[in-house]
């Protein structure tokens, strides 16, 4: 839809591959209730970088550096929680 706006600069083209990234972040969370693993996170991956390929070549690049971030981010809020929910649990 926004295709050719987004292919149009490198601003856009580096927003292009922000938003694919984004998709990568949904489409993590929407399979993680039927995959588990790694399998959930390239599934994801694959999903949004298939994505960033129809806008342009930079796009996938992006997406992918983007996303990796993004999962890193992910897993550091994760650990920081699971470790707060067995410090609870631990108390009583």
């Amino acid at each position: 839809m926004y295709r050719g706006m987004l292919a149009s600069s490198e601003l856009f083209t580096i927003l292009g591959g922000f938003i694919s990234s984004l998709l990568f972040l949904v489409s993590l969370t929407e399979t993680c209730g039927m995959r588990t693993g790694w399998g959930a996170v390239i599934l994801a991956l694959v999903v949004a970088l298939i994505a960033a390929s129809t806008v342009h070549r930079v796009c996938i690049t992006t997406c992918l550096l983007f996303s990796v971030g993004l999962l890193y981010e992910i897993n550091q809020i994760s650990g920081l929680l699971l470790s707060k929910s067995e410090s609870k649990t631990k108390r009583h």
